[in-house]
């Protein structure tokens, strides 16, 4: 009985706590009732649009044409029926004249692109710039008079805990807000582009909301909406979004005239710094980029860049990690130099690092590989630093790089992966893309094939 009478008076105080709490945050006058995010809606929405792309393919009359087993048997040669493949995603209007922002992934592959405005009116749109490694797109349409743009604002400022606002088109049932908070940044999430640098919020983001806009209290675009974390396809309150820093560089790209985004390159090759690295290099916590090999040329050698430097800061901004530092040096524009805090040993230094593309110092030699041998349907490059920077290859290595595998072919079915490199093919060396195709033949034995990828050494003994 005591026991009880014990819990009802804890819990009448608890209460009688959350009460007065409460009674703390009531509004205090008609006009916190009125307290809305409508204008900051009003000022953003007709600045997002609907993006909607389509492409005819060719697919099997039945099916049953689709599955390996029966191709095995029949082959590819099957009654095939022309199908519309659609896209639908969002996009940010941020120029007047018409120059709207979107994910790469939501015009992958499309021929045929329209936009939709906010105010109903529907445009063809072209494509001025594609950056996968972004996960960026730039389109261009042509509208009477000036479009209202989306002011441009600076992620850098977020915390953790500032409210946002997302505007995108989910599951493409129109034009939808919603409201959140930052919930982390500079989080990293594979799978998505080559940057691994996202601002993660649970403002609602459904399928259909990529490329559309996040924005702060001010109504200024701070991030691209890309990515979500679910495992049913619907908004679990995990969503990510590209900041708007990548976005002035996609921009840029597009107002030059440009059709690919030319980056500076760094000249080096850089590891996590984990908490035994740290140590061992008599650091206090493993924060930081750890450079693992530099170019024998560039401007990381020519700024006296080290092997064991960590990388502390990018112009005054400390990075955590190497995906800070990448996403910090790529948003960098080309020309001009950057201020680089380095732990070297015991020491601090600063170095001036000079923002240069990457060099194609080897003729890339782009050949698709054909013939009854078991790379066929691998398209390769010789490697250099601008194709390693192309392809987003993070490597010192010399040889010939897979730039991309058809399906159903030799290649694809040995395993090969677009971002591979080819040391070696049945003990010769090579080099360059010509060496490699005067070794396409046929063999009756099992023959070693070495590549390079992700940094690990592979060997394979495969046929054909």
């Amino acid at each position: 009985m005591r026991l009880i009478t014990f819990s009802c008076v804890l819990m009448f105080g608890l209460v009688a706590g959350l009460l007065g709490s409460l009674a703390q945050t009531v509004p205090q006058s008609r006009g916190e009732l009125r307290l809305t995010f409508a204008p900051i809606v009003k000022k953003v929405t007709p600045a997002v649009v609907n993006v909607y792309g389509a492409r005819v393919e060719k697919a099997p009359v039945n099916p049953l044409f689709n599955d390996p087993v029966f191709r095995q048997f029949f082959g590819n040669q099957f009654p095939q029926q022309d199908r519309v493949r659609r896209s639908a995603g969002s996009g940010v209007i941020v120029d007047p004249s018409g120059l709207i922002v979107t994910n790469h992934h939501v015009i992958e592959g499309m021929t045929e692109l329209r936009v939709s405005l906010a105010d109903k009116r529907e445009f063809a749109a072209d494509v001025l710039v594609r950056d996968p490694r972004s996960d960026l797109a730039v389109l261009r349409i042509k509208p009477e008079g000036a479009l209202q743009a989306i002011e441009l604002g600076d992620a850098d400022k977020l915390e953790v805990g500032d409210f946002v606002i997302a505007v995108g088109n989910p599951f493409g049932v129109g034009q939808t807000v919603t409201q959140g908070i930052v919930s982390a940044l500079a989080r990293t999430l594979s799978g998505v582009g080559d940057y691994q640098f996202f601002i993660q919020t649970d403002a609602a983001i459904n399928p259909g909301n990529s490329g559309g806009a996040l924005v702060d209290i001010d109504g200024r675009l701070v991030g691209i909406n890309s990515a979500i974390f679910s495992q049913s396809g619907g908004s679990h309150g995990i969503g990510f979004a590209i900041p708007v820093s990548m976005v002035r560089v996609v921009m840029a790209t597009a107002k030059s005239g440009q059709a690919r985004v030319h980056r500076p390159w760094f000249g080096a090759v850089l590891q996590p710094l984990t908490a035994e690295l740290a140590e061992s290099l008599g650091l206090d916590r493993p924060q930081g980029a750890l450079v693992s090999g530099v170019y024998g040329f560039g401007p990381a050698h020519e700024a006296g860049i080290k092997q064991g430097d960590v990388v502390t800061a990018v112009d005054g901004v400390a990075v955590d990690d190497a995906e800070a530092f990448v996403f910090r040096f790529a948003t960098k524009p080309v020309g001009g130099a950057v201020k680089l805090s380095v732990r070297r040993g015991k020491g601090n230094v600063t170095v001036s690092v000079n923002l240069a593309p990457a060099p194609e110092h080897k003729p890339r030699q782009t050949i698709t590989l054909t013939g009854r041998w078991a790379l066929s349907g691998a398209k390769v490059m010789t490697m250099s630093p601008a194709v390693a920077e192309e392809l987003g290859i993070e490597t010192l290595a010399d040889g010939v790089a897979i730039a991309e595998i058809a399906p159903d072919t030799p290649a694809a079915q040995i395993g090969l992966q677009a971002g591979d490199i080819i040391l070696s093919v049945d003990n010769e060396a090579v080099t360059t893309s010509k060496e490699l195709e005067a070794l396409a033949k046929p063999r009756q034995y099992y023959w070693p094939l070495v590549i390079m990828r992700r940094g690990e050494k592979i060997t394979s003994r495969i046929g054909g």
